[in-house]
């Protein structure tokens, strides 16, 4: 088992095994998932944005730029 001591400033060093295991690298960002009260499991907020891909399916019509620009305006006027 791996561990780690919290400094005084809360910050902590992940364990080289921890860090291969996670395939981590320096500049690397984690995110704290709490999987049950009191309880965290770190993962690797390092996908690619082409992991994102096809996650939400296929649109269901097509929106042009100038489409987006009108409905950006439209909300952005109703906003004020």
């Amino acid at each position: 088992m791996a561990t780690a001591t919290l400094t005084s400033k809360g910050q902590i060093t992940i364990p080289v095994e921890v860090r291969q295991a996670l395939r981590l690298d320096a500049g690397d960002r984690v995110e704290f998932v709490e999987v049950e009260q009191g309880r965290f499991e770190i993962v690797p907020a390092t996908r690619s944005v082409k992991a994102l891909k096809g996650m939400f399916g296929k649109p269901k019509r097509t929106v042009s730029i100038d489409e987006m620009n009108a409905a950006i305006a439209k909300r952005g006027a109703a906003a004020r």
